[in-house]
């Protein structure tokens, strides 16, 4: 699965791979074949951009498109 809003997401937020592989503990490698859909991303780091990015794990996985999170 190819998740362009990850990619949308770091874009928006004026970052490149590297640091949001930093951020994950990863390389950047590593993060390019999450957002190009070519290496699951673990459940820990889809819980760790959802809060980072303040959106839902179900916006990032393209299950809704509201970006807002309900708490």
């Amino acid at each position: 699965m190819y998740f362009q809003r990850l990619r949308d997401l770091r874009e928006d937020a004026d970052l490149n791979q590297t640091a949001i592989a930093n951020l994950l503990h990863t390389s950047q490698t590593v993060y390019s074949r999450y957002e190009r859909g070519f290496q699951t991303i673990p459940v820990e780091h889809l819980l760790i951009l959802a809060d980072f990015y303040n959106v839902s794990t179900d916006y990032i996985l393209g299950r809704t498109n509201l970006k807002s999170v309900n708490k």
